[in-house]
């Protein structure tokens, strides 16, 4: 037990987080690096500029402000980045983090990731606790994933989603859907996915940091998507709530799961749980506004525990109702900070 825990254990219970709309916030979405081994187009530029490592909180200071939310009623923690495995230490603080899992304050700790590590950390994370992991993968084309990717793997990727499943983990894959990259695989993705037991996840494209392309000549409504999916598969829409933004269906065909994300064309704020944590500490309450709280500074200042809880009280208060997401040719993003800083 850590001597934040130690407090814990002999404070007061608290009220649950509740935004200023009635929202309560019951899941983390917590970066712990913005560094990645991989390029995505339409994620980062190809030439990023990462953070020294004096910003980047240490794995104390993550596991101290997740131990905060997970003492203000947070039952779900997503552990993200960037690449959330090429952080040194990152499976210690999985392991630091498991403890409220065995505790029963925590419901799940869940892990995005890329998967190029996966095939190495799959069957520890099983262990300590991790039931299900999200892979991102936008091709099964091995010369379009490198291309996207800029440089990566599919083969890599795909040992690492075996691994997972070998381990026992449940397995999401994500694919960002872009017109005139993949839009013509989504069908071929969705029957790989489903064939080995797997849902599916579409997401929009985000306007989310300046990147090397116009994301207006990518961008592709779901809604189209959904159509042209209809017109050969059944779909039929699933009262299914996993915690995030995907409204689901089942395919008949395949007897599998697509999520639809749809932060364009059909905005999903009116239920949103969550609130994102940046591996620098600041602490984003909308993931489509600038809104930012500080929470390093809150805690090298020497802040108690008390002090933590009352910062993060009033962000979550602040909350905004919704994002304003858009998408034109020529446009500056709507959020300047780059998808791998925020940690999706």
């Amino acid at each position: 037990m850590t001597p934040y825990d130690s407090a814990l254990a002999t404070a007061a219970p608290t009220a649950p987080l509740v935004d200023g709309f009635g929202r309560s916030v019951t899941y983390l979405r917590l970066s712990v690096t913005d560094r990645c081994d991989l390029r995505c187009v339409y994620c980062m530029s190809e030439h990023m500029t990462f953070l020294p490592k004096a910003e980047v909180l240490s794995l104390e200071e993550l596991d101290q402000i997740a131990s905060a939310f997970i003492d203000l009623g947070v039952t779900k923690l997503r552990l993200t980045g960037g690449e959330p495995l090429v952080r040194k230490g990152a499976m210690d603080l999985v392991e630091r983090l498991s403890r409220h899992l065995r505790s029963g304050a925590l419901r799940e700790v869940a892990l995005t990731t890329n998967g190029s590590r996966l095939a190495v950390h799959a069957a520890d994370l099983a262990r300590l606790g991790v039931r299900r992991v999200n892979v991102s993968m936008d091709s099964l084309k091995p010369e379009v994933f490198a291309r996207l990717t800029r440089g990566g793997d599919l083969a890599r990727v795909q040992a690492g989603i075996a691994a997972a499943d070998a381990a026992g983990l449940s397995v999401k894959i994500n694919v960002v859907a872009l017109a005139g990259d993949n839009a013509r695989e989504i069908p071929d993705l969705i029957a790989w996915a489903h064939a080995r037991g797997h849902d599916l996840t579409l997401i929009e494209a985000m306007p989310m940091g300046e990147i090397d392309e116009d994301r207006s000549d990518e961008f592709i409504s779901l809604a189209d998507v959904r159509r042209e999916l209809e017109s050969y598969w059944t779909l039929t829409d699933l009262p299914l709530a996993t915690g995030g933004p995907a409204r689901y269906v089942r395919v008949a065909e395949t007897g599998g799961r697509v999520g639809f994300i749809t932060p364009l064309s059909h905005n999903f704020c009116e239920g949103c749980n969550r609130v994102r944590l940046t591996c620098t500490g600041v602490l984003h309450t909308c993931l489509g506004r600038e809104d930012a709280v500080d929470l390093r500074a809150v805690l090298r200042s020497g802040a108690s525990r008390a002090d933590l809880a009352q910062a993060i009280r009033a962000a979550v208060t602040a909350k905004p109702k919704g994002h304003d997401f858009h998408i034109e040719r020529g446009a500056a993003p709507s959020v300047a900070r780059h998808m791998s800083t925020t940690g999706g």
